[in-house]
């Protein structure tokens, strides 16, 4: 086997369009295609970002919360390698994102935060040089 790396994420929402407003208008990732499939009265989007990596954003009716703790097993968070943690996290706090403030990587001496998107999903930047 040979895994080249990861093809996307899914992402299921609770609300679809403030979801899609979060990581198209706020985030600027590119809708690549936008399917509402009627017997699961679900949206799919898929959504690109600069590099070509993607992120499936799916809407199901009544979908269980996620559990409230970061520890909790299952998807802990996603990061996104940005240039500058500063311009970034300035970035969303001018569209009214809440963020952490600026750590440190004690292993790799790179900056990083965390910000969450609408439904509380745990989102990172973190310095890519």
């Amino acid at each position: 086997m040979n895994i080249e790396g990861i093809h996307h994420v899914a992402i299921i929402c609770s609300d679809y369009e403030k979801s899609k407003h979060f990581y198209t208008e706020i985030l600027g990732f590119k809708v690549i295609e936008e399917t509402y499939r009627e017997a699961r009265r679900s949206y799919k989007l898929d959504l690109a970002m600069a590099n070509g990596d993607q992120i499936e954003l799916f809407s199901f009716p009544d979908n269980p919360e996620r559990p409230d703790s970061p520890e909790a097993r299952g998807l802990r968070h996603l990061a996104f390698k940005v240039s500058s943690v500063q311009a970034s996290a300035e970035a969303l706090q001018s569209q009214g994102v809440e963020v952490e403030p600026i750590r440190t990587d004690e292993l790799t001496n790179k900056q990083f935060t965390f910000f969450k998107d609408p439904d509380g999903l745990p989102l990172e930047l973190y310095e890519s040089v």
